[in-house]
């Protein structure tokens, strides 16, 4: 490989995971998550990643896809699951021990919910950068349900299911309503995480609980029902 298509690969693989970046935290401000979505992927930008991006870039799909088919792993991908959360391979640990007897079995964890949020940014973002023009709310669904993840047991079950969810709400009525969904799941779970340290510092305290005050709307979050409650079951 010549200096020439070294430098034209490092520009254009800069150029693919810069712009994602850009979408993706596009994505992440506008259902609340600033934070990660400033963070999210700098790894790319690390030496063990971005040099197989130079030496693998294909333009139209992942150069660490490209990387294993000659190597048979991926050192860029190994790297980089490692240190990003939004991704579901990071929560794959051997399972918990069960009456004194050690699992041997590795399996993958729920994950949280705002890494959850974060990785359907990230699979939009992906397909919108890679499809270019072709692409429609229905993309990042196609892609998951054509994928090897859908049957693999890597992924937790409750995190497929909800990331499935996910995806066909967007599919179905866009980003528009997915993302004020995605918003108000994340407004009720630091609800409930300030009610849950409350009620600790009161058990602590012993301090008298409050009366209850006027109730929330939940008019947003009851639009998951007719998606959640069609399928598993399993509540968002």
């Amino acid at each position: 490989m010549t200096i020439g298509e070294l430098f034209r690969n490092g520009t254009g693989h800069f150029k693919t995971i810069t712009r994602h970046k850009a979408e993706v935290m596009k994505n992440c401000f506008r259902i609340g998550l600033y934070w990660q979505g400033l963070l999210h992927d700098l790894s790319k930008y690390t030496p063990e990643e971005f040099l197989t991006g130079v030496f693998y870039y294909q333009g139209n799909r992942s150069p660490n896809a490209a990387e294993k088919e000659v190597r048979g792993y991926s050192v860029a991908w190994l790297h980089h699951k490692g240190r990003n959360r939004h991704h579901y391979e990071y929560w794959i640990d051997y399972g918990p021990d069960r009456d004194g007897i050690k699992c041997t079995e590795l399996m993958g964890n729920r994950m949280p919910l705002r890494y959850l949020l974060e990785m359907m940014c990230d699979r939009i973002a992906a397909s919108k950068v890679y499809k270019g023009s072709e692409y429609t709310d229905a993309a990042p669904l196609q892609y998951f349900e054509a994928s090897r993840e859908i049957r693999s047991k890597a992924m937790h079950p409750v995190t497929k299911h909800q990331l499935r969810v996910l995806l066909r709400m967007l599919s179905e009525r866009g980003e528009e309503e997915t993302f004020a969904f995605a918003r108000a799941l994340l407004r009720r779970e630091k609800k409930q995480k300030a009610e849950m340290r409350l009620a600790q510092a009161r058990s602590f305290w012993r301090m008298p609980a409050k009366r209850a005050g006027r109730k929330p709307d939940r008019s947003v979050l009851r639009k998951r029902s007719s998606f959640a409650s069609q399928n598993s079951g399993v509540d968002l």
